[in-house]
């Protein structure tokens, strides 16, 4: 089976042939499909005597099609502390003048100098 991916990579002008070094690929379609990615944000619970805040975009993933995205971020430095957020959003949900978002829910990595964890939830941005 062949998918035509098309999309761009860039350089890093301070790489030389003869170094090691990389290259970051950005995707733009996946099998004639263009990609596309939601931003997310929100506060988690209040647990153990405080909240975090998180933000972060998806990965993307083809418009036009029933679709999920992965997502992952850390929180803010509250409390002497940090925790990861990481999971797939629900299906697309259709927007009346066009386009959608996902909604998103999970709990936190666990971290703290009482080990705890957070739940969040939200919804996505909208696409474009």
């Amino acid at each position: 089976m062949e998918i035509t991916v098309t999309g761009f990579i860039l350089h890093s002008p301070d790489s030389n042939i003869d170094s090691e070094h990389s290259h970051t690929l950005f995707l733009t379609s996946w099998d004639g499909r263009p990609l596309h990615s939601h931003h997310f944000s929100g506060v988690t619970s209040f647990n153990v005597g405080h909240e975090h805040r998180y933000a972060g975009r998806t990965k993307p993933a083809p418009s036009g099609v029933p679709h999920r995205h992965e997502y992952f971020t850390v929180t803010s430095f509250d409390d002497g502390h940090k925790h990861e957020i990481r999971g797939v959003t629900g299906p697309e949900i259709p927007l009346p003048n066009g386009g959608h978002y996902h909604n998103f829910r999970g709990v936190t990595s666990v971290n703290g100098s009482h080990p705890h964890r957070h739940e969040y939830h939200g919804e996505t941005s909208p696409s474009d």
